[in-house]
């Protein structure tokens, strides 16, 4: 879920083919790419009027109603039983499932059209109903750190209750930040209203988006209109860029208020639950300590002159250019060879890397395509971008991107499956343990990437192509890099100046200028219009700091990826454990097989260096040309 334009690999968009590119509009553009999956979520529900909806609904209500009664406080007392209190635990595991795979269908189901009020209104009355019964498990966790440390010690020596230690501990270092139930209560109530609404209130803005792009037939969404960004006609990526500029400066003013209220609504919660940064709550969430994500940050913004800015200058040379424009960052190379990829074709090209590191992972991967669990194509009303839901571990992972042949389609592909091998791998652990911190959620799509690039690359012989493909991995490297630290750097900034007062537009422009420019170099022209780009990012909306987990995950995966390329001992073996513990053991001591530690500087430069190499190569390609 990577957040970037026009790659947008993660949660937002991919790049993607308009039916103009395509001679013969629309129907030869989507003959080209052949037939493509719809979702089917039956495993889930088979329609949002199924009865069977109402009834777990119903039934999970009454679940936690009766957990309350039976349970709330009771918990010191039942923890004198390890047995009891494992009781406890599976019942609340149980349920988790249940509310999960009703959330899992219902976001899924909007996702699919967010523009359609039918589809909105479901989704919002499913969100409604499970905060509302969610809200009679509050004590739960908070009575649960009531527990006196000993007497929990002891309990988790009972084997039914032994393998929840991991959660015990993640429960833990949530307690300094708890409050007395009635405040939690409110806090998670007024999330409907609050951050809830907002959120949803962006999602369909986007959705509803459209851009009047000058040589195109109709307008555009804003995937297509992203894409245009990417297109080998300077006129067309400027046109594109023009009408992003325009459409989301008449919009400013919303997405303003967005940004404004969303940052307020954080710093309320922030300073009631005891964070004192920030990015603090998310740190916690991650299971990440802030000096790791500090060493991260500074280790990238101190390499950005070795990397974005040495690689745009040398892009701006190739474009014939003494500096690009903005629209011109993601432009491909003049002898780039452009063709279409259809569907069988990507999902051939995925399964074969996929293959060729571990028969199994392929294996799994396959069942995506097999069963329906990818929605790909690109539809009105279609959330922008691509994910990988994990939904709930009785049930299975879905897909969705827009996916329009680019070779960078495919690279998304390989990203997503690899979210969705992982979860995968992970369901055996439970619901309360399986979910995966977002530091380490991004392995395993980071290097189903890699592994998909490696294979291209091994089997391409023309020297013009290998360059094309060496300087396209290195943008996305950038993308996921730079860019995603730059975008926690202006996330830093925004909230911080909005604890001292309501943000302007143009506060806000300038802020992001500033930090773009730092991350960019002096060979990006950041010229008019692109001031309000930081509009259309959703994880500034979504989740606050999530983006420094793509760098994390891309810096990781160049270690791990250059331990598998010599050859390190079992490393497809030691590689599945870390995938199969899901949430179950910190990242450090996933880690510590490969011999690797995150709190050291060094390892982030060992990552940085991959990236850094790549453009030496590229280099020394121009030299010899």
């Amino acid at each position: 879920m990577r957040t970037d334009a026009p790659m947008n690999n993660h949660t937002c968009s991919s790049s993607v083919v308009r039916a103009a590119a395509a001679p013969g509009g629309a129907p030869a553009a989507a003959a080209m790419l052949g037939d493509m999956p719809t979702w089917n979520l039956s495993d889930l529900y088979t329609a949002p009027d199924a009865p069977e909806i109402r009834r777990d609904l119903d039934a999970g209500a009454g679940e936690a109603a009766r957990m309350k009664a039976a349970y709330q406080g009771k918990l010191m007392g039942l923890a004198a039983d390890g047995g009891q209190l494992a009781i406890v635990i599976r019942d609340y595991e149980k349920l988790s499932d249940a509310l999960g795979k009703l959330g899992s269908y219902a976001g899924l189901y909007y996702a699919q059209n967010q523009a359609d009020p039918a589809r909105a209104k479901f989704y919002g009355d499913v969100s409604e109903a499970l905060t509302k019964t969610w809200t009679d498990l509050i004590f739960l966790e908070l009575e649960l750190n009531q527990i006196d440390e000993d007497i929990l010690n002891a309990a988790l020596a009972h084997p039914d209750l032994a393998r929840f230690k991991p959660w015990f501990a993640d429960l833990r270092k949530e307690k300094p930040h708890q409050l007395e139930e009635k405040i939690e209560t409110l806090f998670s109530e007024k999330s409907q209203t609050s951050r809830g609404s907002w959120t949803r209130l962006f999602n369909e803005t986007m959705s509803s988006l459209k851009f009047t792009v000058a040589g195109e037939p109709e307008a555009l969404s804003l995937e297509p209109t992203l894409n245009l960004l990417s297109d080998p006609q300077e006129a067309r990526r400027k046109a594109a860029a023009e009408a992003l500029s325009s459409v989301f400066r008449a919009n400013v003013p919303l997405f303003t208020l967005l940004t404004n209220t969303l940052a307020k609504d954080k710093e309320i919660s922030d300073r009631w639950h005891g964070f004192k940064d920030v990015a603090d709550s998310r740190h916690l969430a991650n299971r990440v300590e802030a000096p790791v994500v500090d060493a991260l940050v500074a280790s990238v913004r101190a390499a950005y002159p070795r990397l974005s800015h040495r690689y745009y200058a040398m892009k701006a040379k190739w474009l014939g250019k003494e500096r690009l424009s903005f629209w011109d960052r993601n432009a491909p190379l003049p002898d780039k060879p452009e063709r279409v990829i259809a569907w069988p074709e990507a999902e051939q090209i995925v399964l074969s890397a996929y293959g060729g590191f571990a028969p199994e992972m392929a294996s799994i991967a396959k069942q995506f395509f097999d069963k329906d669990w990818i929605d790909a194509a690109v539809k009105p009303g279609k959330a922008p971008g691509a994910f990988s839901a994990s939904t709930v571990p009785s049930v299975h992972p879905y897909v969705m991107m827009n996916y329009l042949g680019k070779p960078r389609d495919v690279m998304t592909l390989a990203h997503e499956l690899g979210h969705g091998v992982h979860q995968m791998l992970a369901r055996d652990q439970g619901p309360l343990l399986a979910p995966t911190p977002l530091t380490l959620a991004e392995t395993a799509s980071v290097f189903g990437e890699m592994l998909t690039f490696r294979a291209l690359l091994s089997e391409t012989t023309n020297a013009r192509e290998k360059k094309a493909m060496i300087a396209s991995k290195v943008e996305d490297m950038i993308n996921t890099v730079v860019r995603q630290i730059a975008f926690y750097t202006f996330e830093r900034r925004i909230h911080e100046a909005r604890r001292e007062g309501e943000l302007t537009a143009d506060r806000i422009n300038a802020i992001w200028l500033e930090i773009q420019a730092e991350s960019l170099g002096p060979s990006i022209d950041l010229s008019k219009g692109y001031e309000v780009y930081w509009t259309y990012i959703p994880h500034f909306i979504h989740s606050p700091f999530y983006v420094y987990a793509y760098a994390f995950g891309d810096c990781l995966v160049n270690s791990l990826y250059g331990l598998y390329a010599e050859a390190h001992p079992e490393f497809v073996t030691k590689y599945f454990d870390l995938l199969k513990a899901g949430g179950s053991k910190h990242h450090s001591e996933l880690l510590a097989p490969f011999g690797l530690d995150a709190r050291d500087p060094e390892f982030w430069n060992k990552g940085l260096n991959v990236l850094e190499g790549m453009i030496d190569e590229l280099e020394e390609m121009d030299r010899a040309a």
